[in-house]
């Protein structure tokens, strides 16, 4: 009996645990982050902008069967709950329990730049650039619990300034303002996984000649929309 209650035990602290993740991140035509998701108990996805905040969340119904290449979420119908306006002010109207997740904000007595992002999504902490790290990158993600995240400083070239760098082990490069109007600014490799596009002289210029739209990349999922 106090086996099967030590293997009970294991099995809900891995699951609250490991309940949270990195399950997507989106880039668009340009190159750009437009959401960094993170997959919840039930299905329920949380959309993330690079400043960290929330776009959006729900229910994903394409989980398991197909990929979501629409963004398209349901209304959660389990737990929701909202911070109320005795709460901190920079916390108030926000949504505080997806389920049995917690989800925390910096709150106002933070440095201006941190106030209202997310603190936390379950075990998943987050930590942002500051000021003088680079005026550019002030407010970004840094970190994404055990992912570090780089961004392209400003000293960069053009095309690639604020564009995502690495995040944890996976490195992305882009085509640089010198190349082909067509591509120039587009993603050019993902870790391993490399992406060629139509010229601006070929037909069907600026589409993607070689690679995928999904890749999986030391464990993380990018999806790249309108390539």
């Amino acid at each position: 009996m106090k086996k099967l209650f030590l293997i009970a035990s294991a099995v809900v602290f891995c699951t609250t645990v490991f309940g949270q993740r990195i399950s997507k991140i989106t880039i668009t035509g340009t190159g750009t982050v437009s959401d960094i998701v993170i997959g919840l108990d039930e299905n329920v996805q949380v959309y993330i902008t690079k400043e960290g905040q929330i776009s959006k969340w729900g229910f994903d119904r394409f989980i398991g069967n197909q990929e979501n290449y629409n963004d398209y979420l349901e209304p959660y119908v389990g737990r929701v709950e909202y911070y109320s306006q005795n709460d901190d002010e920079a916390l108030r109207g926000k949504v505080k329990y997806i389920g049995r997740t917690l989800v925390s904000y910096y709150p106002s007595y933070e440095i201006e730049s941190l106030r209202g992002k997310l603190k936390s999504i379950g075990s998943i902490n987050m930590d942002y650039y500051q000021s003088f790290e680079d005026k550019s990158l002030a407010g970004s993600l840094k970190t994404i619990g055990g992912q570090n995240v780089a961004w392209y400083p400003s000293y960069e070239n053009e095309s690639v300034r604020g564009k995502l760098k690495t995040i944890g082990a996976t490195s992305l490069t882009y085509y640089g303002s010198f190349e082909d109007k067509a591509f120039r600014g587009k993603i050019k490799s993902i870790g391993s996984f490399t992406f060629n596009y139509y010229s601006s002289f070929e037909q069907y210029s600026g589409s993607m000649k070689n690679g995928m739209s999904v890749v999986n990349a030391n464990g993380l999922k990018f999806y790249l929309r309108g390539y």
